[in-house]
């Protein structure tokens, strides 16, 4: 019955083939028909792992950059998109992911699969402080001649205390064995020594945002 419902076979329609078939062979039809959309049905499911695989299979190359140059130009949007496929089943339910995204602004030269390890260590930190509720939101813009990726949440916000420490090598506010206090000093680097960017934070109770300011044209005096 499953089946027939989800294949949208109604009673009336049951009805209508008892006419024609004849009592004797009414139940051989309805298996027939059962088993047929059963087939349909597995089929349509089949089609859309493959899609989703494929879709993971595509972020998963996007996030390592394993078939690229290290250095290329590149679109953050890729890159970010690439990073919540990768994230996706650390990301709770009760996280609402909204994205921002100024799709005017233009490519750059970066290293695409470190980019990725800053958005990946920013976007983990974010979902670490809102726990099991919130709103994550990934906002992309163009600062002068630079473009700022920022990644914001709504969680209880970083201490104005210790926020000077925040980018220190082994700094962390997490309970021991759940962080090593090295992704945002590696943040850091990788944005600031390796890209000649920038990395800024501003931070109230339940806005907290890390914005990452990366060159347009890196050579530019």
């Amino acid at each position: 019955a499953p089946t027939l419902v989800a294949g949208g076979v109604d009673p009336e329609w049951l009805e209508q083939m008892a006419g024609t078939v004849g009592a004797e062979n009414f139940e051989h039809a309805v298996r027939w028909i059962a088993y047929t959309l059963d087939t349909e049905l597995l089929m349509s499911e089949i089609e859309d792992s493959v899609t989703r695989i494929s879709h993971l299979v595509a972020a998963a190359k996007q996030y390592s950059q394993l078939d690229r140059a290290p250095y290329q130009t590149i679109d953050v949007h890729d890159l970010l998109k690439a990073t919540l496929v990768m994230m996706n089943a650390k990301i709770p339910e009760g996280i609402n992911v909204v994205k921002e995204f100024d799709r005017s602004i233009p490519q750059i030269p970066a290293y695409a699969a470190e980019l990725n390890q800053v958005w990946t260590n920013l976007i983990d930190n974010a979902l670490g402080a809102m726990g099991e509720s919130g709103t994550l939101t990934l906002r992309t813009g163009r600062d002068e001649d630079r473009i700022f990726v920022e990644v914001a949440d709504t969680g209880p916000g970083i201490p104005q205390a210790i926020r000077p420490r925040i980018f220190e090598p082994f700094f962390t506010t997490k309970p021991v064995g759940e962080g090593t206090g090295l992704g945002l000093d590696i943040s850091y680097r990788i944005v600031v020594n390796k890209h000649h960017g920038d990395i800024r934070v501003d931070s109230v109770p339940g806005n907290t945002r890390f914005r990452v300011l990366l060159p347009i044209d890196p050579d530019a005096p």
